[in-house]
Parts: C-alpha cells; sequence; structure tokens
C-alpha cells in the first residue's frame, strides 16, 4: 500500500467527520416556495383583518362621540327636512347618555357631560314608546313651559308664538303640483323657522294645555297637520332619550332613480341642499 494511500485512510487527528448533505431535490424546492408564499397570503389576508378592524373602531368612535349620519324617511319636517336628505347629527352637543350609542350598548343612566338643549333646536331622539327607534323634531318646550295650539297657533306659557305668512310651500303629488300654506314662527329666543299647515282646522291644531315635566321636551314636527309628535303619540321627551342635535345637510335625492339606475343620479340629487344648515 502506498503512503499516499494511507495517508487518505486515516483522519487527521483532531478532525471531524460528517455526512455528505443529500443533493437538492426539485420537490422540496418548490415545497418550500408554496410555504413561503401560504404564509405570505395569511399575513395579507391578516393586514386586511386588522385594517378593517381598526376602520370599524375609528368609525364607531366618531359614531357615538362626534356626529353620526342620518337620513330622513318621512315628511313631518317638511319644508324643513325633507325626505331623500342625509344629514350629520352632533353627539356631543347636549352630552351622552345610552341613547348616544349604537343599540345602548353602554349599560349607563343619566347624561354624562351634559348641556341643556335651546327652544328651535333640531334634535333626534329615542321615542319614549319603545327607546330605540329614532325620531327627528324640533324642540319647543323646555322643563316647566306650558304649551298649547290654538286653532293652528302656537301658545308658549301662554303667550302666542308670532305667525307670518310666507310664500307658499310647492310640491308635487302623483305628477301634480299643489301649493301648501306655509308661515314663519319665531320663539322667545330668536329663533325663526318655518312650518306648513295643511290643514286649516287639522286635529292637533287646537290641543290641550301640556305641562313640561323637569327633565322632559315637548318636540313638535314643523310638518303641523302630518306629524307625530309630543301632542300626540310621542309626548314629553326625557331629556336621557336625546341622540344629539341636526347640523347639516350633507346629501340629498328626490327618490326619482333607484339605486342601479346610475344614469338617472346626477337628475335625481338635490344639488341645493347640500351643506345646508338645518335651523
Amino acid at each position: 500500500m502506498s503512503e499516499n494511500e494511507q495517508m487518505g485512510s486515516i483522519p487527521a487527528e483532531g478532525s471531524k467527520v460528517s455526512p455528505a448533505s443529500p443533493a437538492p431535490v426539485a420537490g422540496s424546492a418548490k415545497a418550500a416556495g408554496s410555504s413561503k408564499a401560504s404564509v405570505k397570503k395569511k399575513e395579507s389576508w391578516l393586514e386586511v383583518f386588522k385594517t378593517v378592524v381598526y376602520a370599524l373602531l375609528i368609525a364607531g368612535v366618531i359614531r357615538s362621540f362626534i356626529f353620526q349620519p342620518f337620513n330622513i324617511p318621512s315628511g313631518s319636517m317638511e319644508a324643513t327636512l325633507l325626505v331623500g336628505d342625509y344629514l350629520f347629527v352632533s353627539k356631543f352637543s347636549y352630552g351622552y347618555s345610552r341613547a348616544s350609542f349604537p343599540f345602548g350598548i353602554i349599560p349607563m343612566t343619566g347624561r354624562v357631560w351634559s348641556a341643556q338643549p335651546e327652544r328651535g333646536d333640531i334634535v333626534v331622539f329615542k321615542t319614549p314608546m319603545d327607546n330605540k327607534t329614532d325620531f327627528i323634531k324640533r324642540l319647543i318646550g323646555l322643563p316647566g313651559d306650558r304649551i298649547q295650539m290654538q286653532y293652528g297657533t302656537l301658545y308658549l306659557n301662554g303667550k302666542a308664538i308670532p305667525k307670518v305668512a310666507v310664500e307658499p310651500y310647492v310640491e308635487s303629488v302623483a305628477g301634480y303640483e299643489t301649493r301648501v300654506s306655509r308661515f314663519r314662527e319665531t320663539l322667545p329666543n330668536g329663533v325663526s323657522y318655518n312650518v306648513l299647515d295643511r290643514e286649516p282646522a287639522g286635529n292637533l291644531d287646537t290641543t290641550d294645555v301640556f305641562i313640561v315635566p323637569e327633565g322632559h321636551y315637548f318636540m313638535m314636527g314643523d310638518n303641523r297637520d302630518n306629524s307625530d309628535d309630543s301632542r300626540a303619540g310621542v309626548g314629553f321627551v326625557p331629556f336621557e332619550n336625546l341622540v344629539g342635535k341636526a347640523q347639516i345637510i350633507f346629501f340629498s335625492h328626490n327618490s326619482s332613480a333607484r339605486i342601479w339606475e346610475l344614469w338617472r343620479w346626477p337628475f335625481a340629487i338635490r344639488y341645493e341642499r347640500i351643506g345646508e344648515l338645518t335651523r
């Protein structure tokens, strides 16, 4: 045996012998790439989920504490607010109560950081009948006030609220143009607004005297002959039922276009009402 062969057969002192690494297999490389792609896909879905959760949390905070959007589904506040108006309601105007939060999920009583509303405010509130249905009306009476309607005239604490005829309200009913009597009322604090009088001797044009109890408010719709309010049905509204104060119309449409008729939407939008302050 040669010297070279002997040296090749004996490992050097102190060295370690490791098994030879197997050659890479094409299938294992593909599996590794697939695994990495799967991990990246999971991470991508996780990021989307986190983004959605963060967005919902931010929207929930804004909706509960700052502004909440509402739409007008009925004509009880015509012609101040029209069916198809969308408006922002400030949640901070009167403080916060259980009515301020979605579905009343915060089990609290009374109000925190409360501020008293003023006569003439347009207010969103939960109806006392079920404490969950949202109504929007104008606040007319404060605690202790005496409210009465006499032959279509509003009386506050025994004094008639000034009522001046203005230009009639024009509307279309079944394709026919009609004119509705419209008047301008001015409350003692200077707040002025228009009201409609569809029936000169309507059922709610003359009422008993309502004395507003402590911690409650008296609400009325501006469409006086077509409104469920504190005169009938709704009754006095507790302070904790107030949701917020209507502030600004951010969108409005006249319902002449269905949701899928995109080509008709430009003609259905009431552009002149967008950005209008509620008052």
